[in-house]
C-alpha cells in the first residue's frame, strides 16, 4: 500500500499507529491494539487503520473484536480493498468465500510491484516460473508456440523463460502497477490488464497459456478454467502452478490469505473442462517462513475439438 493510501490525514493519529505497529513487533499484541484505538479515536472511519486494528486484536486473543472491526470494516469499504472478509473467513468467523474479493488482489498487487522481484527471488527463493519452463520443454522440446498467453504475468518474471519459444507473446494481469513493470522487460507483444474469471480472449486463439502461481488468488477455478479451454486452441497446452493440499478436496483458504488446491480438485475440474493432464509433479516453489512450501506443476492438454 502507498504511504497516502494508508495515511489517516491526521498526524497525530499516524504517529500513534506507527507507535502501535512499533509494540506489536515487540510482542506485546494487546498494548498495540489498546494504543491503535487511541489513534482511531481521532479519525473512526480512517479503514487502513482499523483493518490493522483487527490484525492486532486477533493477535492479542481478542477473535470477537477483531471480527467486530473487521466488519466494520467492510461497511466503510464494501469492496474489500484490504481483504476484511478473507480475515474474517480465515479466522472462522465466516465462511470461506470462493474466490477473494477482485479489489483486494487488485489493491495488494499494486502494492508490491515496486518490491515485488525481490522479495520473491532474493527473500523467498521463488522457483514457479523456472519449475514451469521445465515442464513445458521436457514434455515439448524445442517447440515453436505461434500464440502465448501468460495470465497473471505480475512483472514479467515468466517472461525471459518462453519469449524465445513464443511468435506472439501476451500477457494479462489485474494490477496496472505490475503490468507496467513488466512492459520495461520489453518482452512481451501486448499487456493488457484483466481478470482470469473475466477472459474474453478470442476463443481457439492460443497454443499454450500460462499461469505461474496465480490460483492461490482465485481460489474456486471453474471459471477460469472454462475461460481458458475456450482459449487454448485444439491440443494446446495449460501449464499452470498451485500451492497444494492433501487432505480434502475443495480448496482451502490458508491464514496467509491465499488458496490451496488438492490434486484430486485440480485433475477433475480439468477433466470437467475437457483438458487432461500431462504431467503433475509436487515440488518446492518458494520459502514460507523459511520453510518450504509445496505445490504442484501442472500440464495439460487441451481434448476439446
Amino acid at each position: 500500500m502507498t504511504p497516502s493510501f494508508l495515511s489517516s490525514g491526521d498526524l497525530i493519529a499516524d504517529r500513534r499507529a506507527s507507535y502501535a505497529d512499533m509494540l506489536f513487533e515487540t510482542g506485546d499484541h494487546a498494548a498495540a491494539a489498546d494504543l491503535m484505538r487511541q489513534a482511531l479515536e481521532i479519525v473512526p472511519d480512517w479503514t487502513a487503520g482499523l483493518f490493522r486494528l483487527g490484525e492486532m486484536e486477533a493477535a492479542a486473543g481478542q477473535g470477537d473484536a477483531a471480527a467486530k472491526t473487521w466488519r466494520r470494516v467492510l461497511q466503510l469499504d464494501p469492496d474489500d480493498r484490504f481483504g476484511a472478509s478473507l480475515k474474517l473467513a480465515a479466522t472462522g468467523h465466516t465462511a470461506a468465500p470462493e474466490m477473494p474479493p477482485t479489489a483486494y488482489v487488485e489493491t495488494l498487487f499494486d502494492a508490491y510491484a515496486p518490491t515485488f522481484e525481490a522479495a520473491l527471488l532474493d527473500r523467498l527463493s521463488y522457483r514457479v516460473p523456472e519449475l514451469l519452463a521445465n515442464a513445458i520443454t521436457a514434455l515439448a522440446p524445442e517447440k515453436r508456440f505461434q500464440s502465448v498467453l501468460d495470465l497473471g504475468c505480475g512483472t514479467g518474471l515468466m517472461g525471459p523463460y518462453i519469449r524465445a519459444a513464443a511468435d506472439y507473446l501476451a500477457g494479462m494481469d489485474l494490477s496496472e502497477a505490475m503490468l507496467q513493470k513488466a512492459a520495461e522487460k520489453n518482452l512481451y507483444d501486448s499487456l493488457a490488464k484483466g481478470d482470469v474469471n473475466e477472459l474474453d480472449a478470442q476463443p481457439s486463439s492460443a497454443d499454450l497459456v500460462i499461469a505461474a502461481d496465480v490460483f492461490v488468488y482465485v481460489g474456486g477455478l471453474d471459471r477460469a478454467f472454462a475461460n481458458i479451454a475456450r482459449t487454448l486452441r485444439p491440443d494446446g497446452l495449460f501449464v499452470f502452478s498451485v500451492e497444494n493440499h492433501e487432505s480434502i478436496e475443495e480448496p482451502v483458504l490458508q491464514p496467509s490469505l491465499r488458496y490451496t488446491h488438492s490434486k484430486t480438485y485440480i485433475t477433475r475440474l480439468l477433466a470437467e473442462h475437457a483438458m487432461v493432464p500431462v504431467s503433475i509433479q509436487c515440488e518446492t516453489i518458494r520459502l514460507d517462513r523459511g520453510e518450504p512450501l509445496q505445490g504442484l506443476i501442472v500440464v495439460a492438454r487441451n481434448q476439446a475439438d
